[in-house]
């Protein structure tokens, strides 16, 4: 039987008398990676079903998903690296590979049944504040819908950033990003430039020197290096974690303690992280015999100031014949000829850039409008602030997870997620609490003094005082991008939704008649 009304693609719903109704639902969540799934399954554990993930491809995964080049895999180990309350007894190595954590987040999905909720090729177009509802309206290339609360899970390493190289556009031959990579451009045999010298050019150069003809690394920073101590998880270790869980657990809990000790080092005492340098400096001089090339290849910096890097192969593959670094950036491309900074010049058949991500200028911030009719990004142009790392200024309803300052320079983004779902969770019930159509605003003052807190620790730590300059600061120089303290620390901040932080807004009620006035327009 019909009820008269007519469903349609975009998302909204035709009645009889010619009015439309978008789809609403209580909790949008965008993005599928470890943030998105996070949120799904903490919400549905709460028992809010009324939810829908946004994706704008066509699987989960996020960055584990875009980044499939040659050799990638986490620099955190497989335990840590994996959510609490979905552990996985049978990571098959120490660190994990791409394809493994991919699978991991896929298993996520169907264990927690969170399939219904996902909405694939959704790629979210804009975000808008309606004031008089209290709720977000929600344009994606799928269609229309509205929302109580969003939940943005996008991460901060999910749009690359390719620089703009003067003369690119003459290059004849191929070019891409590490996080778009071509799997069907055949590297034997060529001439390859490899743009930086970041967390994924020290996976990819390994991978592809063997294949390449000549292989050119245009480094402006040479990063710190650390030997990789993987390994094969054995299947007496795995049978062990299977059968008695607790061993599983405990080895997480080894791995989080030994990283929650050397944060201090960092946050604190940056002075004595010269033990740690030292030992880079070993590893350096083992594999890189050649004076002239260590000399290129050894920092001047404070080891920890950038992200230290773990790679046993790194150094080898960099002392082959078939490789040269050229310690200059690259300025200007003519034709196949790549020129850097220097004036140095190299003729090359492919570039491969791997030049990181938008991490302190997030591209979904041009498309929030808040309460003020600004986007998030004119809001935070002066730099990222929000408070605890999830709600900002003027944008009721709407939170971040991995927001500003809650990345982490020495442990598992995992465990700042999961401090931001707790934080999450206990905002959707103060607003259940609170009843009827209500939304909650940061108040300004609160995230000023969130934020003044945060950057006057940032002041000490490794990343503001280590001499370089990283990707953990913006364009004005704030660090925005790091959490200067301990997980336990983060996780003890986000326990609690303060009301007193917030502004409570609740919908204006709709205006009665005075059967008074009534009486008296008829006389």
């Amino acid at each position: 039987m019909s009820d008269g009304t007519t469903g349609r693609e975009d998302g909204t719903t035709e009645h009889e008398n010619g009015t439309t109704e978008r789809e609403h639902v209580r909790v949008a969540v965008i993005g599928s990676g470890f943030g998105g799934l996070g949120a799904a399954v903490r919400l549905r554990r709460e028992g809010i079903t009324d939810f829908v993930v946004l994706e704008r491809a066509d699987s989960v995964g996020g960055t584990w998903r875009d980044n499939s080049y040659p050799g990638c895999a986490c620099d955190v180990p497989s335990h840590l690296y994996s959510f609490s309350f979905a552990p996985n007894p049978d990571w098959p190595r120490t660190f994990s590979g791409q394809e493994h954590i991919r699978a991991y987040l896929e298993y996520v999905a169907d264990v927690f049944r969170l399939r219904p909720h996902l909405r694939f090729n959704s790629e979210v177009k804009m975000m808008t504040w309606d004031a008089e509802q209290l709720r977000w309206e929600i344009e994606t290339s799928g269609g229309f819908l509205t929302a109580d609360v969003v939940v943005s899970a996008t991460g901060p390493l999910s749009d690359p950033k390719v620089p703009d190289i003067p003369g690119i556009d003459t290059f004849p031959g191929k070019v891409f990003h590490s996080a778009r990579w071509d799997h069907d451009y055949d590297l034997r045999g060529k001439r390859v430039a490899m743009i930086g010298t970041g967390a994924s050019a020290i996976q990819i150069v390994p991978s592809i020197q063997p294949e390449a003809a000549r292989l050119t690394l245009f480094q402006r920073t040479p990063p710190w290096v650390m030997p990789r101590v993987d390994r094969a998880i054995s299947g007496a270790e795995r049978w062990l974690h299977r059968q008695l869980p607790f061993t599983a657990k405990m080895r997480r809990g080894l791995l989080w303690g030994i990283r929650e000790v050397q944060v201090h080092a960092f946050t604190k005492r940056p002075d004595e992280l010269g033990m740690v340098e030292k030992l880079a400096r070993r590893n350096i001089a083992r594999a890189i015999k050649d004076p002239a090339l260590r000399a290129k290849l050894t920092p001047d910096y404070r080891i920890g100031c950038k992200r230290i890097l773990l790679s046993s192969a790194y150094y080898p593959a960099l002392a082959q014949p078939n490789v040269d670094v050229v310690a200059s950036g690259l300025s200007e491309v003519r034709g196949s000829t790549l020129v850097a900074a220097d004036g140095s010049e190299a003729e090359v058949d492919a570039i491969v850039f791997g030049t990181g991500f938008h991490v302190t200028d997030m591209p979904i911030a041009d498309r929030v409008v808040g309460a003020d009719g600004r986007t998030l990004a004119e809001s935070w142009k002066e730099g990222m602030k929000s408070l605890r790392g999830a709600t900002a200024v003027n944008f009721p309803n709407w939170m971040t997870i991995i927001g500003p300052n809650t990345g982490l320079g020495t442990s598992s983004m995992i465990l700042m997620i999961e401090s931001q779902l707790n934080y999450m969770v206990d905002y959707m019930r103060q607003l259940d609490v609170l009843g009827g159509r209500v939304a909650l605003a940061p108040r300004p003052g609160a995230v000023d003094a969130w934020n003044d807190r945060v950057q006057e620790r940032m002041k000490r730590t490794v990343w503001n005082t280590g001499g370089c300059t990283s990707w953990y600061l913006d364009a004005n120089g704030r660090n925005t991008t790091i959490w200067p303290g301990t997980t336990a620390e983060f996780r003890s901040n986000t326990r609690r939704v303060d009301l007193g932080e917030y502004e409570v807004l609740r919908a204006p009620r709709p205006r009665t008649e005075n059967p008074a006035e009534k009486l008296e327009a008829g006389a």
